[in-house]
């Protein structure tokens, strides 16, 4: 029998999971993960074993060396596998716990939510994102079934059940093409359904034929590719951003949660970002599919990034590889002397590295798709971002700002 021990590191070891892989009720256009399957063909049914699920749960506890633990359930669509396999779970978590506080979310495009679902949810305390791009017009533009009809109505009926039963929950909205236009329309409509945590996410997707029948670029590609006509484009983001900024910082703040202006305030301070992209480094977080083997990241499951399969190898092993360690400090190493010299790096720090496939001004190869968009968002937020980082210094709420900005003593010219 193997012994395993604590690893010793200092940060913790995060490894999202893939009970179902690529699979998923929805086909929704601008998907980067239901073309997975084609990595594997010779197991077409993409559903993880009950054995698979206690290895991972017994070593992923084991290798923590916080007291707390998060498990991270992610799909393809996650409530394809039943509710006894959840049971399963937490019963094997509480078997392996050995004293540790367990904590789980789970992702979903809330269309196969039910209150049996939504019961569980609740009496466990786990944490549900539901996808949903907002207002139906937005939505039903890109999330569709497999036989081309929108979804949005049974996502708002999912989202209703979770509300009925108390289930704490967040939205993941996908800011595209067509709907980064309109981000007033966007944000009230989250308002309006009484969402309090959002997370808004830019799609950007290069287009690269593979033999096995995938088409989207990875990073390790330099290959000639088009982009995807769902992404959103540079401008788009960054007049997104600077709208809804606008519109927040006069009444929200405190009350409502957007997780790139939360982040942007802790780089500000200097902190941990709550979200990757963010920070410095990477490849803390990485991913496992439902035949044990593990990627470097959710957004790197490519052949090349493949840290091998927890059959064969631990997981601190992998997470801690020097594969894995060379894939984290690529990020900040990999920055082309723009972003070096740029005033807003510590706000960014290039952003994720699955969109650093454009060029500088000088021909130089590692910037950022999205870097004109950024740059217009945190040239427009320092004066707000200073305010409330004095507020936070000086322990007092940066939501100060509103009355700040209500009475005057805040002026700041657009």
């Amino acid at each position: 029998m193997n012994t395993i021990t604590y690893a010793p590191f200092a940060k913790p070891l995060y490894v999202m999971v893939k009970p179902v892989g690529a699979v998923c009720n929805l086909a929704c256009k601008y998907c980067y993960y239901l073309e997975k399957a084609n990595l594997y063909k010779e197991n077409p049914k993409h559903v993880m074993s009950d054995e698979l699920l206690e290895k991972f749960i017994e070593e992923y506890i084991n290798s923590q060396t916080m007291p707390q633990v998060l498990f991270t359930w992610h799909g393809g669509e996650t409530l394809m596998r039943p509710l006894s396999f959840y049971k399963k779970a937490m019963e094997l978590q509480k078997k392996y716990a050995r004293g540790r506080s367990i904590d789980n979310c789970i992702q979903t495009n809330g269309t196969m939510l039910t209150d049996e679902w939504c019961e569980f949810f609740r009496e466990n305390n786990w944490l549900v994102g539901v996808s949903i791009d907002g207002p139906q017009e937005f939505h039903d533009e890109y999330r569709k079934n497999k036989m081309g009809k929108p979804s949005f109505v049974k996502v708002m009926q999912g989202i209703n059940l979770l509300k009925k039963h108390g289930v704490e929950w967040n939205a993941m909205a996908v800011v595209n093409d067509f709907n980064a236009d309109y981000p007033l329309d966007f944000y009230n409509f989250f308002k309006e359904i009484g969402c309090h945590y959002i997370q808004f996410a830019p799609i950007v997707e290069r287009i690269i034929p593979h033999e096995d029948g995938r088409h989207l670029a990875s990073l390790a590609e330099d290959r000639e590719s088009e982009l995807a006509d769902f992404s959103v484009s540079p401008e788009q983001w960054g007049n997104f951003l600077c709208t809804l900024f606008d519109e927040w910082v006069k009444e929200d703040v405190g009350n409502y949660y957007i997780q790139i202006f939360d982040s942007t305030l802790a780089n500000w301070m200097g902190e941990q970002p709550g979200v990757c992209t963010m920070a410095k480094s990477c490849g803390h977080a990485g991913v496992m599919e439902f035949n044990g083997d593990v990627y470097s990241c959710d957004h790197f499951v490519f052949p090349e990034y493949k840290l091998g399969n927890i059959y064969s190898q631990t997981l601190v092993e992998m997470m801690h590889s020097e594969q894995q360690n060379n894939f984290g400090a690529m990020k900040h190493q990999s920055l082309p002397s723009q972003c070096k010299g740029c005033n807003f790096l510590f706000a960014c720090n290039g952003e994720c590295p699955k969109n650093r496939f454009s060029r500088t001004s000088e021909g130089e190869p590692g910037l950022n798709y999205l870097c004109k968009g950024y740059y217009q968002f945190f040239q427009h937020v320092a004066p707000y971002m200073d305010f409330m980082k004095n507020e936070l210094m000086n322990q007092r709420p940066p939501a100060n700002i509103m009355e700040a900005l209500k009475s005057g003593k805040l002026n700041i010219e657009s």
